[in-house]
């Protein structure tokens, strides 16, 4: 294999081959694949895993990990659920469920940026605390949306296409455009690359990375409210490994794992390319036993694609 094709398969251009490749043969071989109903259900099947993406994306490009982000997606839709009951407003109810996700952001990035605990250590600790929290505050049941109007966030629809696909396509060019036109996305970069050398430009690497974590706390309310209004109550146990199909999906479209390298676009496909496997297997009938194989293989196949990503760029 010539440098340039290999350069190509495991560039953005390998991931968009194998994403049209994957899609054309699941196309003509899974029956009802290609109706209205299912591409529409496929893109609300990932609309929690793209929202989340959006800044984990820049979580790993700094070279940090956070794997809190399920348990504050399940946190952020029970404090919207349950401040909306009590209060009788779903706007205090939306708010106090971003305050609560931006917060236990907040939290993680002042810990390991000031504190200098690893991301890892302190987000596994977050993620337990957090999710502890909502089983105490919910005495570890599902709490009912009084309001119907609450379902509304998650049903209504512009132009035939649910208002949560909308959301998440807003947030992939918002971030985008972040990543790629700002000081803060290219900060982000650099403290990934190389955090001494940014810091030595004058690059503020502390708060870029407390600026992250925040950033992903939000996110991950707007993903929990979203959530919460799509299953009609707020579960403490809702979106439990969501940390790993994330990370998947943002390594699987070139994220990489030693920091300083993203784009948008493949992260947008790598989401794309787990919907689909999720998809197919749900069309095709197999059991829920089997769907957790082919999710270690794609979180193990996302790793080694990263490696061989890493070496091909090492090499040039």
């Amino acid at each position: 294999m010539t440098a340039s094709i290999k350069r190509i398969l495991l560039g953005e251009q390998g991931l968009l081959v194998l994403f049209v490749l994957a899609f054309a043969l699941v196309s003509l071989t899974v029956p009802n694949f290609l109706t209205e109903r299912n591409i529409l259900g496929l893109l609300q099947s990932v609309v929690t895993i793209g929202i989340v993406a959006c800044t984990m994306m820049f979580c790993l490009a700094s070279r940090d990990f956070d794997l809190s982000v399920g348990s504050i997606v399940a946190f952020s839709g029970m404090v919207a659920v349950m401040v909306s009951n009590d209060t009788g407003s779903i706007a205090l109810g939306l708010l106090a469920a971003l305050l609560a996700g931006g917060l236990v952001g907040l939290v993680n990035g002042v810990v390991i940026a000031k504190l200098h605990i690893n991301a890892l250590i302190t987000t596994l600790a977050t993620m337990q605390i957090v999710r502890g929290l909502a089983l105490i505050a919910s005495d570890g049941r599902a709490v009912g949306i009084n309001d119907p109007a609450f379902y509304s966030l998650a049903l209504s629809r512009f132009l035939g296409v649910p208002t949560p696909v909308w959301i998440m396509a807003i947030l992939f060019a918002v971030f985008a455009f972040v990543l790629n036109r700002t000081v803060f996305g290219r900060n982000t970069l650099a403290i990934g690359g190389n955090p001494e050398a940014s810091r030595l430009a004058g690059v503020d690497v502390d708060w870029g990375r407390i600026g992250i974590f925040a950033l992903q706390g939000l996110v991950c309310a707007v993903a929990g409210i979203l959530l919460a209004s799509r299953i009609t109550s707020g579960q403490p146990n809702a979106a439990t490994g969501l940390e790993l199909s994330v990370i998947s999906a943002c390594v699987l479209g070139g994220v990489s794992l030693a920091g300083g390298r993203a784009t948008m676009s493949g992260v947008i496909v790598g989401v794309l390319i787990l919907g689909i496997a999720e998809n197919v297997m749900n069309l095709l009938n197999i059991q829920a036993f089997y769907q957790y194989v082919v999710r270690g293989l794609i979180l193990l196949f996302a790793v080694l694609l990263d490696n061989l990503r890493s070496r091909a760029l090492g090499r040039r």
